[in-house]
């Protein structure tokens, strides 16, 4: 049986509780002031990252970390909303990338000020600077820490 030391096991529900709340009120506060989820919002900022707002079916999914199929009835919400569009690869017919149109630029600089208060607001203000780093540092260790195969 694996052991999990108990302040450890209190993190990780800390995390998630964190998370959950965190994320859930500022949902509730994009809805309310008609603005996009946080799931199509950080589907387009992608896009707007990504050299000339154009990514690959595949990368952009394992980006915002949704399934192919999940992320394929996303784009297709976002498509029918005009935010992206869908084109072929140049390089390889048989693929497909989703393209950031000015429409979705739109939402995404809408929808920002919204996001940014409610970062703040149920985030970064119980943050100090040195908290902050100390956090992130630990949190990309986690993300970008190879996958342990257990036997």
């Amino acid at each position: 049986m694996i052991r999990i030391p108990t302040s450890h096991l209190g993190a990780w529900k800390a995390l998630l509780r964190a998370h959950t709340t965190a994320v859930g009120r500022i949902e509730t506060k994009l809805g309310g002031r008609g603005h996009i989820p946080l799931v199509e919002y950080d589907v387009l900022l992608e896009l707007q990252n990504a050299p000339d707002g154009k990514l690959r079916m595949a990368e952009l999914a394992e980006r915002v970390v949704l399934s192919r199929s999940g992320l394929t009835r996303l784009v297709d919400r976002l498509e029918k909303q005009g935010y992206l569009q869908r084109e072929a690869t140049p390089l390889d017919r048989r693929g497909t990338q989703a393209v950031l149109t000015v429409a979705g630029r739109a939402a995404l600089k809408a929808a920002w000020p919204v996001y940014a208060e409610g970062i703040r607001e149920h985030f970064t203000r119980f943050l100090q600077e040195d908290e902050a780093q100390v956090l992130t540092t630990l949190l990309e260790r986690i993300a970008t820490a190879p996958v342990l195969v257990m036997k």
